[in-house]
């Protein structure tokens, strides 16, 4: 899909996929912006029920107003490729922060050394700091 165009959406590289979707960079050629494009997977292309899920996720997500959130510019289909194009955001994925706060959590939980048995718990900060 790398350099294809897809409606007015140039790809340029594939930035992840899971179940729901495989997500690219693209650029938006009618108003010049970098954008995320999300992908129906192909297997679940003709799956009536994947392609509502996937539809539902996009118009639950364009109604969400967070800086955490990454806001939702569309939804199409082109040459039966159902995506969503949403804000491109620049940042470590998810998966990602969620494997280096746990990281970070753990190395929190430090064995005190007066009793084997016994765990020295993070304060309240440190937990906030973690996550």
């Amino acid at each position: 899909m790398i350099s294809q165009t897809i409606s007015h959406y140039r790809i340029s590289q594939k930035l992840g996929g899971g179940g729901m979707g495989v997500v690219y960079e693209a650029e938006d050629l009618r108003l010049g912006r970098r954008v995320a494009l999300k992908f129906l997977p192909e297997e679940l292309a003709e799956d009536s029920q994947a392609r509502d899920r996937f539809q539902r996720e996009a118009r639950a997500a364009s109604a969400l107003n967070h800086p955490n959130i990454c806001t939702i510019y569309d939804i199409g289909e082109a040459d039966g490729r159902h995506f969503i194009v949403m804000e491109y955001l620049e940042g470590s994925t998810l998966k990602y922060r969620i494997e280096e706060n746990r990281f970070r959590l753990i190395n929190c939980l430090i064995l005190e050394r007066k009793s084997p048995m016994r765990w020295m718990w993070p304060t309240r900060r440190e937990l906030f700091i973690a996550t």
